[in-house]
């Protein structure tokens, strides 16, 4: 097997492998999480009977999932209702593979040094706004598809959400790239290395913008409105069973982990641990170093990343759902002025430090 089969087709092949399963296995243990904090909030019990303190509850829930009747409305656009749930999960999982998950090392697969991400570009940011963007369609089609009303109000509800969120979603991140002086996600994080200081402090406004559209770009509550039980039974997807229900909740929790990834990359310092420049803070990596230099950074985004998941958690269990008049006006008065606000006040900061 020549060396250019391997570094060009092999290796890229089981690092997609590898991140795809971590991240079906996260997003299956993510439902279980959220169940028992929930659960905790409500002062109830949680899933405990499959498995110690439930643990196999997810697995459980999949082997249902595969299991049930799978059906199709009579008078459903069947080819796209089928492949409706497919374009929204495949967005989800392809802007996974511009995430840097670590830095500073590599790993060896069959003897090859590899990175620990599977791509780096110079428009790595925009690249992930314009495909976190496209899962809206496969809930737009998924509920025009399905010919009941239900899923339709569902699904023009997205779109509206979509489009009323999708503007301080992007203007959110602009001071980040005017401060790091370029859109790759390996290099923000270096940025942030080199200035000492992580992206969240003086772009506090630009955080809150980014995680709250992000919150109704994923639709979470308090911004669940294409779903809303109370109004639409299900919403979107109320006439979906089995692999098809199962391709949805695939898609929203990813995308919220995505999400979570991006926060905690462009905010955070991604992979870098607290006080990355203090030598005497060197014990935080726990000795992992010595094992391989990327693995500290890896424990640091993964702790980063889950406890932004845990507010996305925290929300709903504390939050009411929002009237539909709500979330359009926070999203064209509030949401909207104050991203471009946030642009405007950064470049005059940035404009009166260089001088």
């Amino acid at each position: 097997m020549s060396d250019a089969l391997i570094r060009n087709f092999i290796i890229p092949l089981v690092q997609v492998l590898v991140v795809l399963g971590v991240a079906a296995g996260a997003v299956a243990y993510m439902t279980l999480v959220e169940r028992k904090i929930l659960a905790f909030m409500q002062l109830r019990l949680s899933p405990r009977r499959v498995g110690p303190h439930g643990l196999l509850q997810p697995i459980a829930d999949g082997i249902k999932l595969l299991l049930k009747e799978d059906i199709t409305p009579a008078r459903a656009d069947r080819a796209l209702f089928t492949l409706a749930p497919i374009i929204t999960v495949i967005p989800a999982f392809t802007a996974l593979a511009l995430i840097p998950f670590s830095g500073g090392g590599s790993f060896n697969i069959f003897g090859y040094p590899v990175s620990p991400w599977i791509a780096d570009v110079n428009v790595g940011v925009v690249f992930l706004l314009a495909i976190s963007s496209l899962g809206v369609y496969g809930i737009m089609l998924g509920g025009w598809a399905s010919n009941s009303k239900y899923p339709l109000l569902g699904s023009l509800r997205s779109a509206a959400q979509m489009v009323s969120y999708e503007v301080p979603f992007g203007f959110s991140i602009i001071g980040v790239l005017m401060l790091s002086g370029t859109a790759s996600m390996v290099g923000i994080v270096e940025a942030q290395q080199k200035a000492h200081l992580w992206y969240f402090v003086p772009q506090i406004l630009g955080l809150f913008i980014f995680f709250v559209s992000g919150v109704a770009e994923t639709n979470r509550l308090p911004f669940d409105l294409p779903e809303a039980e109370a109004e639409l039974v299900a919403g979107f997807h109320t006439e979906y069973s089995g692999m098809k229900f199962a391709l949805y909740m695939l898609a929203e929790y990813t995308s919220m982990i995505v999400v979570a990834c991006i926060v905690t990359t462009l905010f955070f310092g991604g992979w870098l641990r607290p006080f990355p420049s203090v030598s005497a803070l060197a014990w935080l990596n726990f000795g992992l170093d010595k094992l391989n230099p990327a693995l500290p950074g890896f424990f640091w985004f993964f702790l980063k990343t889950f406890l932004v998941l845990f507010v996305y958690l925290w929300l709903r269990g504390t939050f009411p759902r929002y009237r539909y008049d709500q979330l359009m006006k926070l999203g064209w008065y509030w949401m909207i002025p104050l991203a471009i606000a946030n642009v405007i006040l950064t470049g005059g900061v940035l404009l009166l430090l260089r001088r």
